[in-house]
């Protein structure tokens, strides 16, 4: 078969294209190493600032006024079981590099998902790229960052924001999409324009969508952060690696249920994020 069909040089392709890439934009990828790290380091600092205690306290109050008072309380007791566990500066590294990638996956992805729901041509080139996103394996994604960014902080970052960005895109076409079309039709009727149909009818009609998507987004995020451990992203998932590799067991489920402990904190509070709290109501 090899004799009759020759074989493509499709990965000769890849590299000729990272290679021509890394020459002619070397200092472009420069420049958003920089601004990612600069980032990154921004929030962990920040957070650092603040003792543990009252910073848990903050997050636990935050979470009661966001979505309810069991999670502010669970919010308050899993942050500080995290500092007991003596995993409260890695836990500030990942949910950091959490943030980063999520603000750039919503500041990205919303906008093209608009873009998407308003042009039929746009989706239709979007919606197969998704497709392909959301299938292709995670480790693949750490590729082509260590090619422009080396190892660090960054590749882990910039696969995160790839990786994570897909729910966004696809969650916030669909609830634009939904929107019912006699309230589009009776604004037409009205005469406003398509900016303000969408910025007063659609966005906020579709914004629990739009939030179920970030919230899809932030939990890709973490699970992409900890991957990213293995190209020399800090934080929780740095301790996982290491303990799999020296066969930690103790120490690895100790920082997996840390991991949990804020994948859960995170999206209860996304989940009540986009819906409206009746007045009151704090169970």
């Amino acid at each position: 078969m090899d004799k009759l069909l020759p074989r493509i040089p499709f990965s000769k392709w890849i590299d000729n294209g990272v290679d021509w890439l890394i020459d002619n934009f070397g200092s472009v990828f420069d420049g958003v190493a920089l601004v990612l790290k600069t980032m990154v380091e921004g929030f962990v600092d920040a957070l650092a600032f603040v003792p543990s205690i009252l910073l848990a306290i903050i997050f636990a109050i935050i979470a009661w006024l966001i979505s309810t008072r069991k999670i502010g309380i669970f919010t308050l007791i899993g942050f500080l079981f995290i500092d007991y566990l003596g995993f409260w500066y890695d836990m500030l590294q990942m949910l950091s590099l959490v943030l980063t990638s999520v603000v750039f996956a919503i500041v990205i992805g919303i906008p093209i998902g608009i873009w998407g729901s308003q042009k039929a041509t746009v989706r239709n080139i979007i919606i197969p790229i998704l497709d392909l996103m959301q299938t292709m394996p995670a480790f693949v994604y750490l590729i082509p960052a260590i090619f422009f960014f080396n190892i660090g902080v960054v590749p882990g970052v910039v696969a995160s924001v790839i990786f994570a960005m897909p729910p966004t895109i696809r969650l916030t076409m669909l609830g634009i999409e939904q929107v019912p079309k006699d309230l589009i039709e009776a604004t037409e009727a009205f005469g406003s324009t398509s900016w303000q149909r969408l910025s007063k009818i659609q966005i906020p009609l579709a914004k629990p969508t739009i939030m179920a998507g970030i919230n899809q987004s932030i939990m890709l995020s973490l699970s992409m952060v900890v991957i990213a451990s293995m190209v020399g992203a800090p934080g929780l998932g740095e301790k996982v690696y290491r303990a799999v590799t020296q066969l930690k067991t103790g120490v690895g489920v100790e920082v997996g249920v840390a991991i949990v402990i804020v994948a859960i904190i995170l999206d209860r509070i996304t989940q009540h994020a986009g819906s409206k709290k009746q007045g009151g109501t704090n169970s």
